[in-house]
Parts: C-alpha cells; sequence; structure tokens
C-alpha cells in the first residue's frame, strides 16, 4: 500500500523480531535495506530470505552503542548508496523490575542500547538527510513511553525519553525536510516474549495475562508493527512528524 521503491532504508535490530518484519515489509514495498544487528549470523539469514523472497537487502553487523562503529556503517552506507532515506532505530533491550529491583548498572545498560543507541545512529546519518533536506526517521519506543507500566521501571524511563526525542527532532528539523515520527506498540508477539513465556510455570496462563492489556484481547503481531513503520516511511505521512504513533490494541484508553 505504502510505496518506498528505490528508497535506501537502514533499520536496527533487524536479525529478529519487530525489527525483521520491518526489513521486510520495506523490501516487499521496494525500498534497498540495510539490516544491521549484533547477532550476525541471525542477521544474514534474515538478509537471504528477503532477497531470495525478490527484495533487495543487506546485512552489516553493528552495536549500537559504539560511536565509532555507527559512524562506519554510516560511512559506508553513503559509499555504496549515496544517501539514506529512512532510518528505523528499532534495537533495543528490556527489563523487568520495580526501582527497588533495578540497580545502576541495569539502568546504565538500558540506557546505552535504548537511548544512547538511538541518539549514536542518528547522529550520523541526520546530517546527510539535513543537507538533502529529505529523510524519514522512526524511533521505536513503546506503550511504556507513553504510560507507565507496572514493573518496568527503568525500560519505561527509557522509552519515554524516545518519545521526547522524537518530538525534539521534530521541531529542530521538520523545516530542513526531515519527519521523526516513534511507534508506541502494546506487547508484541516476538520470538523474545515467546522465548519469556516459556519460563513461566504456565505459559499459556503467562500469555493470556500479558494479553489481557489490550482491548483487543491478544497481542500484536509484528506485521502489524512494520506495517505502521511502511506508512510513516512513505510519501502517504508526508504530513506527520513528532507524532507518537500508538498501536497498542487499546491498552492506553483507560481502565
Amino acid at each position: 500500500m505504502f510505496e518506498l521503491t528505490d528508497r535506501i532504508a537502514l533499520v536496527t535490530g533487524a536479525a529478529t523480531g519487530i525489527g525483521a518484519a520491518i526489513a521486510g515489509a520495506f523490501a516487499r514495498a521496494g525500498a534497498r535495506v540495510v539490516l544491521t544487528d549484533r547477532a550476525a549470523a541471525a542477521g544474514e539469514a534474515r538478509a537471504a530470505e528477503l532477497r531470495a523472497a525478490g527484495g533487495t537487502a543487506e546485512f552489516w553487523p553493528l552495536d549500537v552503542t559504539d560511536e565509532a562503529a555507527c559512524a562506519a556503517v554510516a560511512a559506508r552506507v553513503h559509499a555504496a548508496h549515496g544517501r539514506l532515506d529512512v532510518l528505523v532505530n528499532n534495537a533495543g533491550i528490556g527489563h523487568v523490575g520495580t526501582v527497588l529491583e533495578t540497580t545502576g548498572a541495569d539502568l546504565d545498560r538500558l540506557y546505552a542500547v535504548n537511548v544512547r543507541g538511538v541518539f549514536n545512529v542518528t547522529q550520523v546519518f541526520l546530517p546527510g538527510m539535513v543537507e538533502r533536506r529529505a529523510g524519514s526517521i522512526i524511533h521505536l519506543a513503546s506503550i511504556g513511553g507513553v504510560v507507565g507500566v507496572r514493573q518496568r521501571a527503568a525500560y519505561c524511563m527509557t522509552k519515554f525519553a524516545i518519545v521526547g526525542l522524537t518530538k525534539a527532532m521534530a521541531l529542530d528539523h521538520s523545516h530542513q525536510g526531515v519527519r521523526t515520527n516513534c511507534l508506541c506498540p502494546g506487547r508484541v508477539e516476538t520470538p523474545f516474549v515467546q522465548g519469556l513465556l516459556a519460563n513461566y510455570p504456565d505459559p499459556a496462563a503467562a500469555y493470556r495475562e500479558m494479553s489481557a492489556t489490550q482491548l483487543t484481547g491478544r497481542m500484536l503481531r509484528p506485521e502489524e508493527v512494520a506495517a505502521a513503520a511502511c506508512y510513516l516511511a512513505s510519501d502517504a505521512a508526508v504530513s506527520v512528524t513528532g507524532t507518537a504513533f500508538i498501536l497498542d490494541g487499546g491498552w492506553s484508553a483507560g481502565k
């Protein structure tokens, strides 16, 4: 529905889950996709799947917490493609715990990936977009960046920061042709979440409990988040900037 023909797009954390789904949706929409992740084997496999399906995709390893590595990837993208049209900052990690159950080291680890990692990648690609006066940047936040979530104190801190960054960037750079938005999904049934559920004494009951926070009675699928990313990346969203795009199954509607 949302055409991305010949757009150059980079997705962080693209080996599995939401990132892999976004990379797939972009490739099907005609984009030339650069997948990045710390998980090299899974990332290479996902890029190969997209190529086998007729898409244009390549994988480059990247640790978003490494400033030098981010700069090197940006240089490589510009050398290979001349520009970046769409940046999706998807790489992120989670943590379970209240403030009393969270250590300073836990918080630093989450901030390093979820906040500083987004900053690192954005900072190396934004200048080229500003220079060309064109670009779409999509950050992955969370419903935990819009409302509080029990036992996710540090995680919510990082995702509220991403929502704030999105709005600040929109104010600073929309007039320069660069749109910035963030996606705020509810619980998404990713391989990571499936792995967590498997550790519960009753995985089926845990699934029901996690799904119950959403009025639809189920978790989202990664492909649903990817569809929203396609919209925000495309010209159909040319007037959309500074938005925290909520797709949470009604979670934030209230109780």
